[in-house]
This record gives C-alpha cells, structure tokens and sequence, in this order.
C-alpha cells in the first residue's frame, strides 16, 4: 500500500477540461486508473470511444454524455457507468467536476483519426 500524493506534474490541460491524474500505473497502481475532470460551463469533449468501460462519478455541477444516440445527465453525487467501443460525447451545460475509473491499459479512438492513442493522464 502507498498514498498518492497529487502534483503539478499530473495536471494535463486540454481544451476542453482540465485532467488531474491521481492512481495510475505511472503512480504505483497496478490496474486501474482515476482523476478528476473539471470542465468549464459550455465544454464538450470530441466524440470518442474507449475500449474499456468508464465509471464518471460526478462531484459537482453537471455532465450530459450522448452515447449510443441516446443523452444522460448526471449531477453532483450521481454516477454515469459508460461501455466500451461506443461513441460517445461529454458535455458540461454548466460548470461541472467527476472522477473517473477505468483500466489503465484503455485506448481511445477518435472518428477520423487514422491510430487509437492513449490517454496520458490514464498511465
């Protein structure tokens, strides 16, 4: 067992929301990634699957996900549980923060782009 303690150097900064890393295997999990996304009122993620289940626990504000053609809300307190291999989009009608779970080892791909990549804050 260790604790994980959070710096400036697990920040990354997208245009679309701020991702701070807490586990990862970079940090000493073996499994499993988490952070915590914040997102500015008005921000959408680009469309994108990932090939491995998420879990976005959303801690304040609120979150619209359009997934499979269909669109959730989730506020503070509530937990969206997002499959695999299905496009998705994450929008945050308001100022909005969760914290999110999945496989370390997950690969995101995004319509048009030629590769899967990963997602850096996941590792």
């Amino acid at each position: 067992m260790h604790v994980i303690t959070t710096s400036a150097d697990h920040v990354i900064t997208t245009p679309n929301a701020v991702m701070t890393g807490l586990a990862a295997p970079s940090r000493g999990s073996a499994e499993l990634s988490t952070w915590r996304v914040a997102m500015a009122a008005g921000a959408s993620g680009p469309e994108h699957s990932i090939d491995r289940e998420q879990v976005w626990t959303v801690t304040a504000g609120s979150l619209e996900v359009t997934s499979a053609g269909r669109t959730q809300k989730a506020a503070a307190g509530e937990t969206l549980v997002l499959p695999p291999h299905v496009l998705r989009r994450v929008h945050a009608s308001e100022a909005a923060e969760a914290h999110v779970a999945m496989r370390s080892d997950a690969l995101v791909t995004v319509p048009g782009e030629a590769e899967p990549r990963v997602l850096p804050w996941a590792r």
